[in-house]
């Protein structure tokens, strides 16, 4: 038989393979201007779409231009690759002065464009917290306390991101906007639920259908403390992004090269190579990460028992954002550390209660589970008994949203390191 835990990590790593850059650009690359070009992005696949630019345009065709990426996701440099795109790093999900002074740089670059000139925008997952240009009259600062507290909030990657493209002079469109009068074909690799370009890194050079006041309403459901003059400016609607229709998106275009369906029917098919059916459930699934888990875990108990739409042996495989709502600790509790994939795991886990024939992995397919150095976790028939054994009870973790702490112990994070792609969250479910 399989080992299920092997067979799973194949299926990640062929998710993975799917969506990274090299593979997928060259059918989207649009044809040579008149004038220059000029590639701009941002993003956790940012090095590596700068990279498949690089190998894939024409050599003798003139290309330059800056890209930032999170610390530590800048790929090797392929052998005799000439550099012509600068990429710089900054950090990611909070933002920091690299990031602001990045995307300083880029806006910079924007000047002096002509119609004869192509702007190739590479965006992909996290470039919201990379490519951070706070609006006049709110500080760095002030964008990291908000950032802060909408990623322990609960807020889906909507909601965030509709607050970060209206305290923003880049983002929400405005790099298109600043791009002008140059044609703009921007890139994409998918990380949100629904593949809307908009939403991808706070969409710098896409309209924007939400308002002020849907960012301010936001900020209001989610109780996030912002500055009195934050609120005063949104309020009076002085912050707003451009909108659909409007003329300084004339002529531009979007492509998607990679998306987190291409990732899972990837999985799939590999799966069904293995002689096991294969079941996507959604792409798109949100939602607090360990309720996710918990309706998952009754999906493949219904599977392990002979029961439901699935049949056995199979892989139930899923996507999408899901979020985690950092709950409040008491004085002297430990920090809890993890991200979205190691607490949906814990709620799989807690729900299977140890169900017989079922195994499972969840990870982020950039490499990175929430700020820690794993992808995610892996979960097996017998993952209750050895945390107990070792004197561990997962509703204690769960509690202070520890994931990393509750799979370390037991050897079960999965660790890949940054894989230079992002098409959010990946989960498979081995039912034998």
């Amino acid at each position: 038989m399989t080992d299920p835990q092997t067979a799973l990590r194949h299926l990640y790593n062929v998710a993975v393979q799917r969506a990274l850059p090299l593979h997928n650009t060259a059918a989207h690359l649009p044809s040579l201007p008149k004038g220059r070009t000029l590639v701009l992005g941002a993003g956790k696949a940012g090095g590596a779409m700068a990279q498949a630019v690089e190998a894939l345009w024409p050599q003798d065709a003139p290309l330059s231009g800056l890209v930032v990426t999170r610390y530590g996701h800048t790929p090797p440099r392929p052998a005799g690759l000439p550099e012509r795109i600068e990429v710089v790093e900054a950090a990611h999900p909070v933002p920091d002065a690299a990031g602001l002074k990045a995307a300083e740089r880029i806006l910079e670059l924007t000047q002096g464009l002509t119609a004869d000139d192509l702007v190739l925008c590479l965006i992909s997952g996290g470039g919201s917290a990379l490519l951070t240009l706070p609006a006049d009259g709110i500080s760095l600062e002030d964008k990291q306390a908000i950032n802060r507290q909408l990623l322990a909030s609960g807020a889906n990657i909507a909601e965030m991101n509709c607050v970060r493209k209206h305290l923003s002079r880049i983002k929400g469109g405005r790099l298109a906007a600043a791009c002008s009068p140059a044609r703009v074909v921007t890139l994409t690799i998918s990380d949100v639920p629904g593949d809307d370009p908009s939403i991808i890194a706070s969409g710098p050079t896409v309209a924007d259908a939400s308002t002020c006041a849907d960012a301010l309403a936001i900020l209001q459901r989610y109780a996030i403390d912002v500055p009195a003059a934050v609120v005063q400016t949104l309020q009076a609607g002085t912050l707003e992004t451009p909108k659909p229709g409007s003329s300084v998106f004339d002529g531009h275009s979007v492509h998607m090269t990679a998306t987190p369906q291409q990732a899972l029917e990837a999985a799939a098919e590999a799966a069904r190579a293995m002689g096991v059916n294969a079941y996507i459930l959604s792409d798109e699934i949100e939602g607090e990460s360990r309720e996710v888990g918990k309706v998952h875990a009754a999906l493949a108990r219904a599977a392990a028992k002979g029961q439901g739409p699935f049949q056995k042996p199979c892989v139930i495989l899923s996507g999408g954002e899901t979020t985690v709502t950092i709950k409040p600790q008491g004085a002297g509790t430990p920090r809890g550390r993890g991200g979205r994939a190691g607490e949906f795991c814990m709620g799989l886990a807690q729900a299977l209660q140890g169900q017989s024939g079922v195994w499972a992995l969840a990870a982020d397919t950039d490499g990175i589970d929430g700020i820690e150095d794993n992808a995610g976790a892996q979960v097996s028939p017998d993952t209750l008994a050895r945390a107990l054994a070792l004197g561990h009870k997962i509703d204690a973790y769960l509690q202070r949203n520890d994931a990393y702490g509750y799979f370390e112990a037991l050897g079960d994070l999965v660790v890949t390191g940054p894989t230079h792609t992002n098409v959010n969250d990946f989960r498979a479910i081995w039912v034998a």
